[in-house]
């Protein structure tokens, strides 16, 4: 008996499934200009030729570094047309943090925009890449993606991918200072897409992205899932409150992805309650739980907010707290959604009854086939049976309801950045003022959390806040340098002799 072949649900088959099925329908809008699904899908094709003639075949690597733009998503479509890997850098990262990334993913090619080449070309020579394509103007010893696809003919062939295929590798630091990639299959954002659609689908009329697509938040809360169901993207590119308000009412937008930080600029604005947010079915948010007055802000609008969390490891979603719960399950993280499952676990990995805390773990088909080049840490965070250990510590409720209490890796999520706090210390240990240090988050009205840096000082020592910045500021990326600054005589410990931080967090809370 014959069998059917299983559709190709890699993300370059569905973006040009997509532009056959709605050719004329707007795709990305991007300060004023917009695409239909068809020139996208054409740019897309030109852009898989060029990538093609230049040597780039199945599994290579492709970076990516840049604020939001259009090309982000046309390198991103024609990665996918090829089967090659796609490599978003985080462009608020410093020169030596680019380095590293890019070489440990054995990047073939960096794309670039005109505010990030000369950050590419400090390091230029330390890298491995063997082409640099700037992606808005020509620049000198950089080569004009424009220029290369004019006259290419658009790919013919599509390379075949499965679900187990790698379409990203997004990196996220870890707690000994350097970052992981994590490997994110093409069935890992199909089946993330999935679960959104059987959850609360939000994206209706047109879906407003303004959070940085390096992050998985940005990339795939909304923005790719609404791609694949034809819906307009509003791409902005960067987050400003006034002219997101603008376009929320302009192009009539239903949602948008935002952390909490995004969310309550937008209601200190002056326009907040001026503007017409009349076509917004519910707002996504992630990042950390969403403030009782900014729900009730919001709700005065007419605004509810959807709310999950995830990483970057599961694609993202671990679970969605529907938004008509935004107010009864006021904390909660949600429940998983339908292809996800979510267990607590103790130190033993036995699993825990409702309301006690241990381990959040998360099993299914949207979490990482790994990290790069790292069995060893891949092994510590999938165990036998499938289950991904992130890390953080919650419970679920008699409902079967998450909620988040803290985090085994004393993470620290800024202004909806994540910030490790090993990677932090690493840097500060090394100025001449400084016996020891610990990094610490403490809660900010603005930010959601601050990063605090908690030193012992040589005798006679002095130092400033801003000192320490600018020390720092080279090798770490603004969001990852302290804004806060104590002074202790010593570092509480255990008789292990490991810093004590959950002490340090009641001291200074005090």
């Amino acid at each position: 008996m014959n069998m059917a072949k299983s559709p190709d649900t890699g993300l370059g088959h569905t973006l040009l499934k997509r532009a056959a099925i709605s050719p004329l329908e707007r795709a990305i809008t991007f300060e004023g200009q917009t695409q239909t699904y068809v020139q996208l899908a054409l740019q897309v094709r030109k852009i898989s030729a060029v990538l093609r003639d230049i040597g780039i075949n199945k599994g290579d690597r492709v970076g990516y570094i840049g604020l939001n733009h259009p090309s982000f998503l046309e390198v991103l479509y024609a990665c996918g047309c090829l089967g090659a890997i796609f490599v978003p850098i985080n462009f608020r990262l410093t020169g030596p943090e680019v380095r590293f990334i890019a070489n440990d993913a054995g990047l073939k090619v960096i794309f670039a925009d005109q505010m990030t080449i000369s950050l590419v070309d400090q390091e230029r020579l330390s890298l491995q890449c063997v082409r640099f394509l700037s992606i808005e103007s020509r620049v000198s010893n950089w080569e004009f993606l424009p220029a290369l696809t004019d006259n290419k003919d658009p790919l013919e062939h599509l390379e075949q991918t499965s679900a187990d295929d790698i379409a990203l590798i997004m990196y996220t630091s870890g707690t000994t200072g350097l970052p992981k990639g994590a490997m994110l299959t093409h069935g890992n954002l199909f089946w993330n897409a999935v679960n959104v659609a059987f959850s609360e689908n939000n994206m209706q009329t047109a879906t407003l992205t303004c959070a940085p697509l390096f992050h998985i938040g940005g990339l795939n809360v909304t923005t790719l899932i609404s791609l694949a169901c034809g819906i307009e993207v509003i791409l902005h590119r960067t987050f400003e409150p006034g002219q997101v308000l603008r376009d929320l009412e302009k192009y009539r937008v239903s949602t948008m992805f935002g952390a909490p930080t995004m969310f309550l600029m937008m209601s200190q604005h002056k326009n907040f309650a001026s503007t017409d947010l009349s076509s917004i079915l519910s707002v996504t948010v992630g990042g950390a739980p969403v403030p009782v007055p900014l729900i009730e802000t919001f709700g005065a609008r007419g605004i509810s907010f959807c709310q999950g969390y995830g990483l970057t490891e599961t694609a993202p979603y671990a679970s969605i707290l529907a938004s008509h719960l935004a107010s009864e399950k006021i904390g909660s993280a949600g429940r998983p959604p339908l292809y996800t499952d979510i267990c607590i676990v103790d130190s033993e990995n036995n699993t825990l009854p409702a309301n006690e805390r241990g381990e959040v773990c998360i099993r299914g088909p949207n979490v990482m086939k790994g990290y790069w080049n790292r069995p060893e840490a891949t092994a510590e965070v999938i165990d036998q049976n499938g289950w991904f250990h992130s890390g953080d510590i919650g419970y679920l409720d008699n409902d079967g309801f998450l909620y988040l209490c803290d985090r085994l890796k004393d993470m620290i999520i800024s202004g909806g950045e994540n910030v490790y706090p090993a990677e932090v210390e690493s840097i500060l240990y090394a100025h001449e003022a400084i016996i020891e240090v610990a990094v610490i988050g403490q809660p900010d009205s603005k930010w959601g959390e601050a990063v605090v840096a908690v030193v012992v000082l040589q005798p006679d020592a002095n130092l400033q806040l801003e000192e320490l910045r600018n020390f720092a500021s080279s090798q770490l990326a603004r969001f990852k340098l302290p804004t806060r600054l104590h002074f202790v005589d010593v570092l509480p410990r255990n008789p292990a002799g490991k810093v004590q931080k959950f002490i340090l967090r009641k001291q200074l809370a005090q």
